[in-house]
């Protein structure tokens, strides 16, 4: 039998293109879809090590972030993604991937369901049973940084030779993913600064105003993710350009509200309903936070200022700043009453119009020191209410379409949990 060669011009290709993603989460995604790729697997899943606090002692877990199976996409509707549990698991000898990060060595395994004897580790049929899948081979590999700390765990699922046919893993492919694990750790912990330097901004607003918390952001800017991907599903958006807008869109729309930080105290943490003057300077956080991208310097600064300045901009046009200067905030163009005009249809930059429908979904369904959270039932009324009104209409249909991953994120990133 002849046995294919790994392309290894498209391997060192993936470790530059990997380098070039800033999100942390979007990165942790392409890892694993490029892990699987170099060893041709029909599924995987990435995990990231977080600590907790459990009874005033700090334990370590692997946290899943990511699943992927080819077999089970291949059975939805084009366009959708396939839904997978939340779940944390020990770093210990009990489970593969548990093992693999406590060893911090890679692990192959011939068949999950007839382990060696001797091995501490088991596998759990759950998901199997639970999704009609058949795992057999798996390949779990640690990313260790070069000083030794581990970020967390790749496994990979079910080789499959050039017919399509599972088979057990390669030393060939143990030596490719070793090499790719190396490189995809190198990029983790660049976009790992990225994002602490990004959560340090939003920690700022968060002391300012307690409702930006990591949590909310992270999730609004996951749902702004999701939409999108919709979106350039439905108009043929290509592979490129939609993997770089949306790497980029992650990030700037967590910063959706960094202009708060801008807004008196006095009225930024009252408890209670503004008043009209109240709401007035309230309202400026859209171009204070616009103000802190001008003069951008790559398309991460031109769409943090569109989504900060434009993210309250109504569908209709009766939404806030309107067309206004950043710099000096006299308005551009007024309406009868001397009033900026607001910005209406797709005058509204794509991005910020995405934003409007994730941050407004999230914060009707939080609590608030005004307000208690709302039913679910109650939120999605009032997002198919204002569509055509607040919301492009054609987004609130996305909305719509990808209901399952909305909730998948809210289940990965709940209020209670600090962001990783």
């Amino acid at each position: 039998m002849v046995t294919e060669q790994p392309d290894y011009k498209a391997i060192l290709e993936t470790d530059s293109e990997l380098n070039k993603i800033q999100d942390f989460d979007i990165l942790l995604e392409r890892i694993l879809l490029e892990a699987r790729k170099v060893v041709n697997a029909d599924a995987g899943s990435i995990y990231v090590k977080e600590t907790e606090i459990e009874t005033g002692c700090k334990t370590e877990k692997l946290a899943i972030k990511y699943a992927q199976n080819d077999t089970i996409l291949k059975g939805l509707p084009p366009g959708q993604k396939s839904i997978y549990s939340i779940f944390k698991i020990p770093i210990d000898e009990k489970t593969i991937s548990g093992y693999c990060a406590y060893t911090r060595k890679l692990l192959n395994v011939k068949d999950a369901y007839n382990l060696p004897p001797d091995v501490p580790y088991t596998f759990s049929s759950t998901y199997d049973m639970i999704s009609g899948y058949k795992t057999t081979s798996i390949l779990a590999i640690p990313l260790v940084t070069a000083d030794g700390r581990l970020l967390g765990v790749i496994q990979v699922i079910n080789a499959r030779d050039a017919h399509g046919t599972t088979v057990p893993f390669s030393a060939q492919d143990e030596f490719l993913i070793s090499h790719f694990a190396e490189n995809a750790t190198t990029a983790l912990e660049r976009a790992s600064m990225t994002r602490a330097m990004i959560l340090r901004m939003i920690k700022m607003a968060e002391l300012r105003d307690p409702k930006e918390t990591g949590a909310h952001v992270n999730r609004v800017a996951s749902y702004a993710v999701e939409i999108y991907d919709r979106y350039a599903f439905r108009h043929g958006i290509g592979v490129v350009e939609q993997e770089k807008f949306r790497d980029t869109l992650k990030i700037a729309a967590m910063l959706h509200d960094v202009g708060k930080v801008a807004i008196s105290d006095v009225i930024l943490k009252k408890p209670g309903r503004f008043t009209p003057e109240e709401v007035v300077i309230m309202q400026g956080h859209t171009v204070s936070g616009a103000v802190l991208f001008d003069d951008p310097q790559s398309s991460l600064d031109t769409i943090s200022m569109n989504i900060a300045l434009c993210h309250h901009e109504n569908w209709d046009g009766s939404g806030y700043p309107g067309w206004v200067d950043i710099v000096t905030g006299v308005p551009q163009k007024t309406g009868p009453d001397g009033k900026p005009l607001g910005k209406t249809g797709e005058e509204i930059p794509l991005e910020s119009r995405i934003v409007a429908i994730a941050d407004v979904f999230d914060a009707l369904g939080s609590k608030r020191v005004y307000k208690e959270a709302w039913d679910e039932t109650m939120v999605y009324a009032e997002i198919r209410k204002e569509s055509g009104i607040k919301f492009d209409p054609e987004l609130v249909e996305i909305f719509f379409e990808i209901i399952p991953s909305i909730k998948q994120i809210q289940n990965l990133y709940p209020e209670s949990k600090a962001p990783h």
